[in-house]
């Protein structure tokens, strides 16, 4: 049984994502954010980066959302082949250490720039995360099979997909599903996915939470 340290709509969704679709066993703890419950000495005694999501396992709890999915598909997923296993990890830590981290300066900003250069840095990361989502583009079209249902890759993306659209609040939408077919597919076709939607449904997201949000 593992459970999940989540917060509606945050990282931790990925991981719900990964785990009703391997149809595993999880319950969930919520981590209220506005209560600052990420600071809490019990939760900072899980991971004291004092981030979301942590997952309790038989081995002991993880964080970091790259290292939990990669941990779940060694442990419940059938072997990859040599081939798929290289492009697996190299797209699995793209996600996690270059887009989802840029992505995040968005929602952020004040902790990377001074105030008035928030417009700037902004811009700046937009046009950055416009070419992440075009080499991602161009991946996606040459291999399909690696961003089907079913891989540790396609609820990060979906997931960073949501966010472009929806977040930072208040802010002009930059980013457009029509700009990325291939992106747009591969999200249209995860809320096919009862497992997929079952997370959605749980966090409230609504039926188009990944093409439409």
């Amino acid at each position: 049984m593992y459970v999940l340290h989540y917060a509606p709509d945050n990282a931790s969704l990925i991981i719900r994502l990964a785990l009703e679709e391997r149809g595993l066993s999880f319950t969930t703890a919520l981590v209220d954010r506005d209560a600052r419950d990420q600071d809490a000495p019990a939760y900072l005694a899980l991971n004291p980066t004092g981030q979301i999501p942590v997952l309790e396992t038989p081995d002991g709890p993880l964080f970091e959302t790259g290292a939990i999915l990669l941990w779940l598909a060694d442990r419940h997923d059938p072997a990859p082949s040599a081939a798929d296993r290289l492009d697996q990890l190299k797209w699995l830590f793209f996600l996690s250490n270059t887009a989802h981290a840029e992505l995040r300066q968005l929602f952020y900003a004040h902790l990377y720039v001074p105030h008035e250069a928030e417009p700037a840095h902004h811009a700046r990361v937009v046009l950055r995360m416009h070419r992440h989502f075009a080499m991602l583009e161009v991946e996606v079209e040459e291999k399909p099979r690696l961003w089907a249902a079913g891989s540790v890759l396609t609820p990060y993306l979906c997931v960073l997909m949501r966010w472009s659209v929806l977040y930072p609040d208040g802010q002009t939408p930059w980013f457009d599903h029509a700009r990325y077919p291939a992106l747009a597919a591969v999200a249209k076709a995860y809320e096919a996915v009862p497992a997929a939607m079952r997370a959605a449904d749980a966090e409230g997201l609504g039926p188009t939470p990944f093409s439409a949000p």
